[in-house]
Formats: C-alpha cells, sequence, structure tokens
C-alpha cells in the first residue's frame, strides 16, 4: 500500500508591487500595502521616515501610534541648531504615542564633514550609494532601520518593515530585520513589499 507524503511547502510566494513612478503620489498605497504586509506577519514594528512630518503623520492613519517609529534627521540637518519637523505634525505624532526619532544619517555622518572639506567620498558613502542602485526609497529604508535600532526603538532579533521614499512621501516598503551600525552586516532583508520600478536620477550626485 502506498503512504501519501505531505512535505511542508518550502518556499514563499508573494507578489511585490512595481510602482511606474517615484515619490509622494505613490504615499498611500504603499502605506495600505506595507499594513497589509504588517498584519500577515503580525510584527510589532513599522519604521517610516520623514522630513516635515507629512508622511508620519499620513502613517498614523494605517498604523497604530505604539507601532510607529518615525525616523527624522538629526538636528542641524537643514539648518544649524534645528529640527525640520513642523510644529503641527511633531505634537501630532507625539499625541498618537509615536516613538521619534532624531539621529545622524548613517550612510552620511561625520563622513559629509570629509567630503565637504576635502572632497572624494568615503567608504560609507559608497555604500549608500550603492543601496541606491536600488532606489533612493530602498537607501532610506534600509538606512532608518538601522538609526532607529541604534537608537533602541527597534528590536534587532525580530522582523519589522521600514518605509521610505524618494523625495516627500513614500514609495518603498521592505521587511527586514535591524542590525545595529557597529554590526550593519548582520542586517538581514527578507521581503519587498513594493518599491519603484524606475530610479529617480539626479544630475548631480549628493553626498
Amino acid at each position: 500500500m502506498l503512504k501519501e507524503h505531505h512535505h511542508k511547502q518550502d518556499y514563499l510566494e508573494k507578489k511585490i508591487i512595481y510602482f511606474n513612478a517615484v515619490g509622494k503620489e505613490n504615499t498611500d498605497h504603499a502605506l495600505k500595502l506595507a499594513k497589509e504586509r504588517f498584519d500577515d506577519l503580525g510584527l510589532k514594528k513599522v519604521i517610516v521616515a520623514t522630513s516635515f512630518g507629512n508622511t508620519g503623520v499620513k502613517a498614523l492613519e494605517y498604523f497604530k501610534g505604539e507601532e510607529l517609529v518615525v525616523v527624522n534627521s538629526m538636528y542641524g540637518f537643514r539648518e544649524p541648531g534645528k529640527e525640520s519637523l513642523e510644529p503641527k505634525n511633531k505634537k501630532k505624532l507625539q499625541d498618537s504615542g509615536v516613538t521619534l526619532v532624531y539621529t545622524t544619517h548613517l550612510f552620511a555622518g561625520i563622513d559629509r564633514s570629509i567630503t565637504r572639506r576635502f572632497s572624494g567620498i568615503t567608504p560609507t558613502q559608497l555604500i549608500g550609494q550603492v543601496f541606491k542602485m536600488l532606489g533612493e526609497g530602498f537607501k532610506v529604508s534600509t538606512e532608518i532601520a538601522i538609526m532607529a535600532a541604534d537608537c533602541g526603538a527597534v528590536p534587532v532579533d525580530k522582523e519589522v518593515i521600514a518605509i521610505g521614499g524618494t523625495g516627500r512621501g513614500c514609495d518603498t516598503a521592505i521587511v527586514l530585520i535591524p542590525s545595529h551600525s557597529n554590526n550593519f552586516f548582520n542586517l538581514q532583508f527578507k521581503e519587498i513589499i513594493c518599491m519603484p520600478r524606475i530610479r529617480h536620477l539626479k544630475d548631480k550626485i549628493i553626498l
């Protein structure tokens, strides 16, 4: 008598959404897709990049405040001694229980000072440019995951979703396990939820 063998499926099949444009016009769609995958996987944290707070506030339409880690630039990135978050957005995020992170850009930091004074490019900046080959949003998503981990806002042993964009808004969402910057190569990419199918090509690379 033949026995029927049931083998556990050893692969995962899922769809990836590729946008035909970059930038803020994809924001709602990207957040919706991220929320669906967030729920499917039963995750606890989602990381969102924001400059002025608009994308962070928009994310509150899809995620609870305690689920959100909103990563902003360091103080002084745009103007010495000042942050870029708009006051009304900052208040809404704080009132909603969002974890706000202000910290130095992973792929810039002191390297940017070296470049500005002596020109050239540093290894850290080169890594950032390599990630941009997958798109600005992919680079940002990677960067904010490590920035958030370095500030203790997300775990480094559990999957999270990181959401970034090209310019304003968001257009990229990925599932990953973050790492600290001193263990950068321990970061694990798990899934791409969505990303632009095209790259935003700038006339000049800004390091």
